[in-house]
């Protein structure tokens, strides 16, 4: 049975949790969890994650060590982790901006470290995570930590170097959205129509968009013409978003959280 330890026990390690328990290939987990405020780390009895006191209990004997704290907690983190690290470990950091140069730099160790890029999609199970594989980690070792995100959603396999530039597309991206959806949804409310009405067809329309883009085989450019007669609404609509330059204020807003990202950036 293998081993896996989560340092930082709260929403997002409870999804990731949930995702490895909801496995149905899983190959046995023991799980054990140490958080700064105990109570998170009770919270998970139930389901079945045995929670833990120290760092130390948390980590010795880990085959897995998901180190799912703020990155501003890392440094302290990590200080706790060296003197019971064993490099036979996997290290998985959930963290923007936190490299696997500085983890290895913290605990002393070249050691095995995958980076993840999730977003809070995975809390229903509806994630999509990116991954970078650190080596030594093996290719095995790889797979069982894909496993385990693919089991909260869908999953994308990117070089480390793309890390930070990913998060623009899966990791902010809900937020930007979410701020489009508020357009949409604000519109409707002015004229009059069923806040709630208009936000379950909306949703239902992303969803659907969404499904177009992965399965129908077209391009992006040929669903929008096939919503697009020719002098007709949709085309009106369009012709407006690039009036007030909707591309360019989303390509200006992706710049900028990858340039922020670098920013916070620990190496």
């Amino acid at each position: 049975m293998k081993q896996i330890a989560f340092i930082g026990a709260g929403n997002m390690a409870s999804a990731i949790i949930k995702g490895i328990l909801g496995r149905t290939d899983s190959p046995g987990y023991r799980i054990r969890a140490y958080d700064l405020l105990p109570e998170k780390a009770e919270a998970m009895r139930g389901l079945g994650v045995v929670p833990v006191k120290t760092v130390r209990e948390a980590v010795s004997g880990a085959d897995l060590l998901f180190l799912a704290v703020k990155p501003q907690n890392f440094e302290e983190a990590l200080t706790e982790i060296k003197p019971h690290f064993s490099e036979k470990t996997v290290v998985v950091s959930i963290a923007a901006g936190i490299t696997a140069g500085y983890i290895k730099k913290m605990l002393g160790a070249d050691c095995k470290v995958v980076l993840v890029m999730p977003n809070t999609p995975l809390l229903l199970g509806t994630g999509a995570s990116a991954l970078a594989q650190i080596p030594p980690t093996n290719d095995a070792e790889f797979r069982d930590v894909c496993a385990i995100f693919e089991a909260s959603g869908e999953i994308a396999v990117v070089p480390e170097s793309k890390m930070k530039e990913i998060i623009a597309v899966n990791g902010s991206s809900p937020a930007f959205i979410y701020y489009f959806a508020k357009g949409f949804l604000g519109y409707a409310k002015t004229v009059g129509i069923d806040p709630g009405a208009a936000l379950k067809l909306f949703c239902q329309t992303l969803k659907g968009s969404a499904e177009m883009m992965l399965h129908s085989g077209k391009s992006v450019d040929e669903l929008i013409e096939m919503v697009s007669s020719k002098g007709g609404t949709t085309i009106a609509g369009l012709e407006r978003l690039e009036e007030h330059g909707l591309l360019e204020a989303v390509k200006a807003a992706c710049e900028r959280c990858t340039e922020r990202a670098y920013e916070l950036s620990m190496d």
